[in-house]
């Protein structure tokens, strides 16, 4: 969607904040030993007592309020009866909608603490290439610039982007136009950012492969080779000043 009333942006910001809060919260109440369905339900709460909906439960029917991944899963993972181990990597994707728009945000992060470099590897770097994707974010960028901006900080790390998973433009609805925001440069794609644009960008930074699968489950992309996998997501507002962070909560 593109943004053209301050009310608008009000009910943007509000949700927004609500998925960023609500994240946050779940990032620090992780702990080694709890389930994930534990840390989902912690979520539902949240999201009802700040009057949201669940978007993967009123878009798709979802059987979580969050999607939270583990380990192989790189996204869509069911919250259930997985127990939390020290060194994981888990990923939680919080997205919602209150008063008729949706925000969307994510992040990958270790529980407890790992004995390997590359699980935290993963993760620094999934935060530079949104670092340097948000650099390109302005009206009158092509959109394959996004994708250009992140995999260039892979390659640089000697990592890989998942191709086969995207950002996507957010608003009224869970998915919006933009339909994609590749990870990777896409020469073919010449469409433009414009001024209040409202998107969601989210690299994937895998530690080998490029491409995830359908998982254990109907819902779970994991990948083959058991490549370790971080992600990190915020609803951004496009404006000529830069990016607007809608889901980024201030400490």
């Amino acid at each position: 969607m593109i943004i053209k009333t301050d009310e608008e942006l009000k009910h943007l910001e509000e949700i927004g904040q609500i998925c960023g809060k609500v994240l946050k919260s779940l990032v620090e109440s992780a702990e080694v030993g709890m389930t994930t369905k534990e840390l989902d339900d912690i979520g539902g709460k949240l999201l009802k007592e700040m009057g949201a909906e669940s978007a993967p439960i009123s878009e798709y029917d979802f059987p979580g309020y969050t999607c939270i991944s583990v380990n192989e899963e790189v996204a869509h993972g069911i919250p259930g009866k997985r127990v939390l181990n020290d060194g994981d990597i888990v990923n939680v994707d919080v997205s919602a909608k209150k008063n008729g728009y949706f925000a969307d945000t994510g992040i990958s992060f270790i529980v407890g603490e790992s004995e390997d470099p590359m699980k935290q590897k993963v993760v620094d770097i999934c935060e530079a290439a949104l670092d340097e994707a948000l650099k390109k974010i302005k009206p009158g960028t092509k959109v394959s610039q996004i994708g250009r901006a992140v995999h260039k900080v892979a390659r640089k790390n000697g990592l890989k982007v998942i191709k086969n998973l995207t950002g996507h433009g957010v608003g009224k609805s869970l998915h919006d136009a933009p339909q994609h925001i590749m990870n990777y440069y896409e020469p073919t794609n010449n469409e433009l950012l414009k001024e209040g644009m409202v998107i969601a960008v989210e690299p994937f930074i895998s530690s080998n492969a490029s491409f995830v699968t359908d998982g254990k489950n109907d819902w779970a992309f994991e990948t083959k080779d058991g490549s370790f996998v971080a992600q990190k997501e915020h609803t951004i507002l496009v404006t000529s000043e830069g990016p607007k962070l809608l889901t980024l909560v201030e400490e």
